[in-house]
């Protein structure tokens, strides 16, 4: 394709630097999140690398602003320009296909591959840059910067995933607008769900309030957000049929753990989210990721 950088040679500097840079998104991977992980190796092979590298390169951002930039003793004006580089080196390896950033290198050969665009980069950049705060005050959120944050912050990510999944796949714009809206309620059901485990810590060490403002949620106000988890997740269930097969299993695996977090946060009181994280056993994610993997099996192909 013109434009486009030309291909590695096999075994040539390129190609080993770009095997090196996924395993650098790998461990990362590996290393931050066991739910991903687990379902990112349920992926097909030819997805499974863009899937990691698209993780990294959010994780490394997200990264940047909660947290690790701040304990290595950068203020809130540091934190922003450390990010507004690591933002102008993603777009910049994005067109160039090269990056000497391992995680930038390795999401660049992904977001060119697969046709990611700053269209969906710089919302997910635009939400980070929210969370950065030059101060300790707390910054909460209402109802029109929430539904901007969780755009940018997961809605966009489901997006990219699903770039990677149909990359050699023909669908009909009636079949295409489903799975765009699927991908989007999952994302959005997954950072939903993520706040509320993640009152305590958003609360207290990071000065957030994404869901109820600074006000602290009452035991209603929980069953509404798990109501609309579960609303997203039903939407997002609906268009699983129509990926391609060896994305199928891994993205159901995630949608059950979610499911089945969202169950347990249900049956949390509200004051007891502000103290504590909510998780899903590790011998209960492999039951989940087992489940998935037979109900794909017995689907057609499309």
């Amino acid at each position: 394709m013109s434009g486009s950088p030309a291909r590695p040679q096999d075994d040539g500097a390129l190609d080993r630097f770009t095997r090196t840079a996924e395993i650098a998104t790998t461990d990362v991977i590996r290393t931050y999140s066991t739910s991903f992980g687990l379902a990112s190796r349920l992926l097909g092979r030819r997805h499974r690398q863009h899937v990691r590298n698209i993780y990294a390169m959010v994780r490394i951002a997200d990264e940047i602003v909660d947290g690790v930039a701040a304990e290595a003793g950068l203020d809130g004006s540091a934190q922003a320009a450390a990010l507004d580089a690591y933002i102008a080196e993603t777009h910049r390896s994005m067109r160039s296909g090269y990056s000497s950033d391992l995680i930038l290198h390795a999401f660049a050969r992904t977001a060119l591959e697969c046709g990611i665009g700053e269209e969906l980069t710089q919302p997910f950049f635009d939400s980070m840059r929210a969370d950065i705060a030059a101060d300790a005050a707390f910054t909460a959120h209402d109802a029109d910067s929430h539904e901007r944050y969780v755009y940018g912050s997961a809605q966009v990510v489901g997006l990219m995933c699903l770039r990677v999944f149909l990359r050699d796949e023909t669908r009909t714009d009636a079949e295409l607008a489903t799975l765009d809206h699927g991908a989007r309620q999952l994302g959005s059901a997954f950072q939903n769900v993520n706040f509320l485990r993640d009152l305590a810590d958003d609360t207290e060490r990071l000065h957030r309030g994404y869901l109820g403002g600074s006000a602290r949620l009452t035991d209603a106000d929980r069953d509404a957000w798990v109501q609309t988890v579960f609303g997203e997740l039903a939407d997002a269930r609906a268009s699983i049929p129509l990926l391609p097969k060896d994305a199928r299993a891994a993205v159901r695996s995630a949608l059950f753990l979610f499911a089945a977090l969202t169950h347990r946060v249900a049956k949390t009181p509200a004051a007891e989210l502000y103290r504590r994280r909510v998780r899903v056993p590790d011998p209960i994610k492999a039951a989940l990721a087992a489940r998935a993997v037979v109900i794909t099996a017995l689907e057609r192909d499309r």
